[in-house]
C-alpha cells in the first residue's frame, strides 16, 4: 500500500464527520501533495483577521450571486459562532434569518448561547463550509446556489435536537410551519424591505414558537425579535434544510425553490458550485512564482466574484430605488460601492467578463431612472449615502471608452450630469445641491471651515463632516469624466462647460506648502499640519487618510499634477520622500486619527483605497524601475497567505482587484483611459482567456522573487521601450514579453 493512500485512509477513519459527503473528501485530499488547480489555492481565511477595522469573511456563494453564507462570529480570532445566516444580503450591510442547531432541551437562552468550534476541524471553501460544533458535537455543512442554499446537520445519537431560527433585523417578521416539513418566513430588512423564505426540512419534526417569554407549539407566530424551533427524535441522525430566498414575494420564493433546489441533493449542489468557481478561476491560468504567491492571487480572485450580485428572480427583481418589482431578461445587480470598486475591480471585470460588466452598468442606469439620481453605493434597499463622489461617471466613460456598448450610454450620461449639477457632492448624503456645492461650482473648489468654527450647513453629517478637500479633488475627477464623455457623445456644450471644473483640483494646490490644502468660504488658505489636523479621520479637510495620500489624487490628469510639483525630478523625489517620510509621532497616536491608514510604508498606506495607483506613478518619471521595486516590495509585505493577509478593510473587491492586477504585472493608472501601466509580474507566465477566446499573454522570464526588474520588453515580438499598453492590444490577443532581471535597468521605460 502507498504510503498516501495510507495517509489518506487513517484521515477517513480519525475524521468519521468529515468523510460523510462527498464534497467533504475534498477538504481531506486538500491536505495532500500534488498539482493544484486554481480552485485549489484559493483560501477563504485569507484576511480574516483585520489590521485595525474590519476583516474579510469566509463567504461561501456562486460568483456575483444574491444567496451568501458566512458564520456569524466577529473575525477568525473569534473561537466562538453565534449561529448561520440563511442569506447574507449586503457585504457589510446585514443578514437575514438566522439559524443554529441545539442539543438537548431547549430554552429561549439557547438562541443567545454562542457555539465553540476547532479551527482546525472546520472546512472553508467558496462553494462550500463545514465545522464541527464542540460543545454540541454537531457537524454543520453549507452550500449555496444562485437563489437558494441548502444546510446539512449531523447530530449526535441519543439526543433530542433542534434547530432554532431567529431573525437579524429590527421590523416585522414572521415564521410558519406547514405540512410537508415546511417552513416559510418573512423578515423586514433595513425598514422596509421584506424578505421572504421557503424551505423543507428532510425530517418530520415537532415545530414551536417563542411567546412571551415561553415556549409554545404553535406553528406560527409574527411580530418582531421572533424565535422559532423544530425538535426532531433522539434518534434523528442527519436533517438537511434546503431553501430560497425572494425578494418579491413568498410565491416566488417557494418558485425558486422548486425550479433550483428541490430535486437536488447536497452534493450535486457542492458540484455544481465547485464547477462554477473552477469555470471563473480558470479563466486566469499562471506559473511560476510561489506557492503562497499563487495562494494570494487565487483568494484575490475570488473577492472579485464576492459582489455586486445578481438579484433577478426569474426574470423580475425588486428595486429599493422605487420600491418596485420590474420585469426584465438583463439581471439586475447591487451591492456595489464604487469609491473602492472603480479603481480596479470594475477594470478588472471590462477584461474578464465586459457582457456582466454591461449588465451591472444598465443596471445603474435603471436606478437612475427609478430613483432620479445616478447610484454610488447601490445596494438592495437603494443608494447607500457612503464615501463622497459620483466615481460611478468614471466607470461609464471607461467602459465607453473600453467598447462596452450593451448599456444606454445616452441615459447614464444624462443621470451623470444630473449630478454634477443639481446633486450635493456633501459626504455621505444623497439629494439635491447645498450651498457649499453652490461654492464647488462657481469658485471651483469645496468650502472648509476654520478649526472651531461651527457648522453652517445643517445637512452636512456630524461624524463624516465635509471632506472638502478630498471631495474637491474627487470631484475634479469625476467631472473630467463627464466633460470628457461628453466630447465622446457629440455634446461639445457640454464638453466646455465641464472641461474647466476638470481642472479644479489646481485651486486646492499651496504652492508654498506643495500640498492640497483647504480654503474657507471667501478664498482663504486654512493652514493646518496635513499629517494630523482635520479630526478623526481627517475628515474635516481629507478622509480616511491625510493629505500625504491626497496629495497624489489627480489621475485624470498627472502631467498637470507632475507640472504643480515642478517636473518629474522633483515629481519622483516627492514620491521617494512618501515612501520614506516619517510619522512624527507614535505609531497608536497616528492610528488613533487614522484608523484606516493602514499598511505603512512611511506616509504611504496600503490599506487604503485612494493609495493604490500611488506606487506606479514612477512610470511618469525618469524611474519606472521604482514602480518595479515598490510594487513587489507592497505585496510580498503587505499581502501574505495568511488570516492577516490583507492590510486594510477589503470593502467590495478593490483592494482584491489591486492584488490581482499587480501580480498580473498591470495596472490601470486612470480608469476612463484604455490604457494599462507596466509593474513587475511575480509569475513567469499569465494567460488571461478572454471572452472571445482570445489569449492575452503576460511572459515574464526568468521572473523569480529576486528578478523583479525589467530588463527590457517587447509586445507581440516588437520592442517596447515605454510601460504602458492598450485596452485594445490587450483584448485583441496580444503578448506582453518581459525579460528580468536581479537589478533595474534605470533606462528602460524612460517616457
Amino acid at each position: 500500500m502507498k504510503k498516501t493512500n495510507w495517509k489518506l485512509r487513517s484521515l477517513l477513519m480519525l475524521t468519521p464527520f468529515l468523510c460523510l459527503s462527498g464534497r467533504t473528501h475534498a477538504a481531506v485530499y486538500d491536505t495532500i501533495p500534488g498539482t493544484k488547480q486554481p480552485i485549489d489555492l484559493i483560501d477563504p481565511t485569507i484576511g480574516n483577521v483585520g489590521q485595525l477595522l474590519e476583516p474579510t469573511r469566509p463567504t461561501v456563494q456562486l460568483p456575483n450571486q444574491m444567496i451568501r453564507f458566512t458564520p456569524q462570529r466577529k473575525d477568525f480570532m473569534d473561537d466562538q459562532i453565534s449561529d448561520f445566516p440563511l442569506n447574507v444580503v449586503s457585504h457589510r450591510l446585514g443578514q437575514v434569518f438566522s439559524i443554529k442547531p441545539a442539543v438537548g432541551a431547549i430554552s429561549q437562552s439557547d438562541w443567545k448561547t454562542r457555539m465553540p468550534y476547532d479551527h482546525n476541524l472546520e472546512t472553508n471553501r467558496p462553494w462550500y463550509y463545514s465545522t464541527w460544533l464542540l460543545d454540541e458535537e454537531v457537524n454543520v455543512e453549507f452550500t449555496a446556489g444562485k437563489k437558494a442554499g441548502y444546510y446539512r446537520f449531523r447530530f449526535p445519537v441519543g439526543k433530542e435536537k433542534s434547530l432554532l431560527l431567529g431573525t437579524y433585523n429590527d421590523g416585522e417578521a414572521a415564521y410558519s410551519f406547514l405540512p410537508g416539513n415546511v417552513i416559510t418566513g418573512m423578515e423586514t430588512y433595513n425598514g422596509y424591505v421584506k424578505v421572504y423564505l421557503y424551505g423543507v426540512f428532510s425530517e418530520a419534526g415537532k415545530p414551536g414558537v417563542v411567546e412571551q417569554g415561553q415556549l409554545s407549539n404553535n406553528k406560527n407566530i409574527a411580530g418582531k425579535a421572533l424565535k422559532a424551533f423544530i425538535s426532531f427524535p433522539a434518534a434523528t441522525k442527519e436533517v438537511t434544510l434546503k431553501y430560497a430566498i425572494s425578494y418579491i414575494s413568498a410565491e416566488q420564493a417557494k418558485k425558486s425553490y422548486e425550479e433550483e433546489i428541490s430535486k437536488k441533493d447536497f452534493d450535486a449542489v457542492a458540484a455544481n458550485g465547485k464547477k462554477a468557481w473552477a469555470d471563473v478561476m480558470n479563466q486566469v491560468k499562471v506559473k511560476g512564482g510561489t506557492t503562497a504567491q499563487q495562494r494570494s492571487f487565487y483568494t484575490a480572485l475570488y473577492r472579485c466574484y464576492e459582489r455586486a450580485v445578481d438579484i433577478t428572480e426569474d426574470g423580475q427583481y425588486y428595486s429599493g430605488y422605487d420600491k418596485q418589482v420590474h420585469k426584465d431578461k438583463r439581471p439586475f445587480y447591487v451591492d456595489d460601492w464604487t469609491w473602492d470598486t472603480y479603481l480596479a475591480l470594475h477594470p478588472l471585470r471590462m477584461i474578464l467578463n465586459p457582457a456582466k460588466e454591461e449588465d451591472m452598468l444598465q443596471s445603474f442606469v435603471h436606478m437612475y431612472e427609478q430613483s432620479g439620481w445616478m447610484p454610488t453605493f447601490p445596494v438592495l434597499f437603494g443608494d447607500h449615502a457612503c464615501m463622497n463622489g459620483f466615481h460611478s461617471s468614471v466607470v461609464m466613460l471607461d467602459a465607453h471608452r473600453k467598447g462596452l456598448k450593451n448599456f444606454d450610454i445616452e441615459k447614464a450620461y444624462e443621470g451623470m450630469r444630473k449630478n454634477a449639477t443639481e446633486a450635493t457632492m456633501l459626504p455621505w448624503r444623497n439629494g439635491p445641491k447645498t450651498a457649499l456645492d453652490d461654492v464647488y461650482h462657481n469658485k471651483g473648489y469645496f468650502p472648509a471651515l476654520r478649526p472651531g468654527e461651527k457648522e453652517t450647513e445643517p445637512v452636512v453629517h456630524s461624524f463624516e463632516k465635509r471632506q472638502a478637500v478630498a471631495v474637491t479633488l474627487g470631484g475634479a475627477y469625476d467631472d473630467w469624466a463627464v466633460s470628457e464623455l461628453a466630447g465622446d457623445l457629440n455634446k461639445k456644450d457640454d464638453q466646455r462647460l465641464f472641461a474647466p471644473r476638470a481642472k479644479n483640483y489646481k485651486n486646492l494646490w499651496n504652492a508654498d506648502k506643495q500640498f492640497f490644502l483647504p480654503k474657507d468660504g471667501n478664498g482663504e488658505w486654512i493652514d493646518i499640519n496635513v499629517k494630523y489636523d482635520g479630526g478623526l479621520g481627517g475628515r474635516e479637510y481629507y478622509d480616511e487618510n491625510n493629505g500625504w495620500t491626497y496629495l497624489w489624487q489627480v489621475q485624470q490628469d498627472i502631467p498637470g499634477l507632475i507640472a504643480l510639483m515642478g517636473g518629474k525630478d522633483a515629481f519622483e523625489k516627492r514620491l521617494d520622500q512618501l515612501f520614506r517620510e516619517p510619522l512624527d509621532m507614535s505609531r497608536y497616536a497616528f492610528w488613533s486619527k487614522f484608523p484606516d491608514a493602514t499598511g505603512l510604508v512611511g506616509q504611504y498606506s496600503m490599506g487604503n483605497e485612494p493609495s493604490f495607483h500611488i506606487p506606479y506613478l514612477y512610470n511618469y518619471t525618469g524611474a519606472p524601475w521604482k514602480t518595479q521595486q515598490r510594487i513587489r516590495f507592497l505585496l510580498d509585505a503587505w499581502f501574505k497567505d495568511n488570516i492577516f493577509g490583507i492590510p486594510g478593510d477589503e470593502d467590495g473587491g478593490g483592494m482584491s482587484a489591486f492584488v490581482v492586477f499587480s501580480s498580473m504585472g498591470f495596472y490601470p493608472v486612470t480608469p476612463g483611459i484604455p490604457e494599462y501601466t507596466i509593474g513587475s509580474p511575480v509569475f513567469e507566465n499569465v494567460s488571461i482567456t478572454l471572452p472571445d477566446k482570445k489569449q492575452f499573454t503576460v511572459v515574464a522570464h526568468n521572473s523569480s522573487v529576486v528578478n523583479k526588474y525589467i530588463q527590457q520588453a517587447k509586445f507581440n515580438g516588437k520592442p517596447l521601450n515605454k510601460p504602458t499598453f492598450t485596452h485594445q492590444q490587450l483584448t485583441d490577443g496580444g503578448t506582453l514579453e518581459l525579460f528580468m532581471g536581479p537589478k533595474p535597468n534605470k533606462s528602460w521605460g524612460v517616457q
